[in-house]
């Protein structure tokens, strides 16, 4: 069956559509607004992107992708509360992309507690509601996407609040690199036959092992599984390197003993610490001595950043078509829904 033939089939609300355009969410990004002139640069000591999900994953990007101008201490936050040193010096990011996630409003009520410089970014919803209540300045991004579906608006948007704040810098030749690669790319992973369509027909019937290496390339990793959980419905399980050489490693020698239907999907980069390429070949060829397969997922650009981005949306495509391959909605989150109305109870 054709591309297009498991689209039509399978893919009701076209995220197929929305992968190839995922560049249109970069050129938003340039052209949006950011008044954050009450925010004082000068009291920022550390920072904290609080979210979940979708909208918790750029906070992960932004960490590897900007790990050598970030030079305060710089936290993901996925809970109802925040760590304990959050202060009047901390800057504070409620990333939601629907305005609604219980624990970021919950997160919310907790930064302003504790006189935390705060930012909102996010749709609307009630994150919206307690900004504009708190004086607390909002991006506000573009409406009609699924949170996971919506990465490169929502990362960008945080991360171009960090450049006008001075916390990074990112220009708008940058973007437009970052928008160019999506739209190469976005072509060439929609057409026939391309190697995200076939990597995914690999994993047809196998559980994803992730490795990626911390610091460098762990976000590519945890978006990765994210992505096989909600696009593909299957689980995945993601480690880095050099830890899992300290622990996970063991579990190959049981492999074949167990009997489980694993692929292991290894992610390269050039950038990688000497010791650490060195650890990637020697447990390379330990988990195919336990007779697994390994996938090597490695960019060939010259720039650390594109590479990155490059295997992010590589693996968009990787969980999208391994949904569509298995007969399974990419967009459909049904468990989660549940839930959530439970939850509200």
């Amino acid at each position: 069956m054709f591309i297009k033939d498991l689209v039509s089939k399978y893919d009701p609300e076209r995220q197929f559509d929305v992968l190839i355009n995922s560049y249109e969410q970069i050129e938003y990004v340039k052209n949006n607004q950011y008044s954050l002139s009450s925010i004082d640069a000068s009291k920022i000591k550390n920072v904290i992107v609080t979210g979940l999900g979708g909208s918790a994953i750029g906070g992960d990007v932004i960490s590897n992708l900007f790990k050598e101008e970030l030079n305060i201490p710089y936290f993901v936050n996925r809970n109802y509360n925040l760590p304990q040193f959050v202060n009047e010096n901390t800057l504070v990011v409620l990333s939601s992309y629907s305005g609604n996630t219980e624990e970021t409003i919950s997160a919310a009520k907790d930064a302003l507690e504790r006189n935390a410089q705060i930012i909102a970014v996010t749709t609307g919803g009630k994150i919206l509601e307690f900004a504009n209540q708190n004086n607390i300045p909002c991006v506000v991004l573009k409406k009609g996407y699924q949170p996971r579906y919506s990465l490169y608006l929502n990362m960008f948007s945080v991360a171009k609040a960090f450049e006008v704040i001075g916390l990074i810098s990112l220009t708008t030749e940058q973007l437009d690199s970052y928008s160019n690669l999506l739209k190469r790319k976005g072509e060439e992973y929609s057409s026939e036959d391309n190697l995200a369509f076939k990597i995914a027909e690999s994993l047809v019937g196998f559980i994803p092992v992730i490795y990626s290496c911390d610091s460098f390339t762990n976000a590519v990793g945890l978006r990765l599984k994210g992505q096989f959980n909600e696009n593909s419905k299957v689980h995945a399980f993601h480690n880095v390197f050099p830890e899992l050489n300290h622990n996970e490693i063991i579990g190959w020698e049981t492999q074949n003993e167990n009997q489980l239907r694993t692929k292991a999907i290894m992610i390269k980069d050039d950038s990688y610490h000497p010791q650490v390429k060195k650890r990637y070949e020697i447990t390379s060829q330990l988990i195919e001595k336990s007779s697994a397969e390994i996938i090597a997922l490695k960019s060939s650009l010259n720039d650390y950043k594109l590479r990155l981005i490059d295997l992010i949306y590589l693996g968009d495509w990787i969980s999208y078509y391994l949904a569509i391959l298995r007969g399974k909605d990419p967009s459909e989150i049904d468990y989660i829904h549940h839930l959530k109305k439970e939850l509200a109870k």
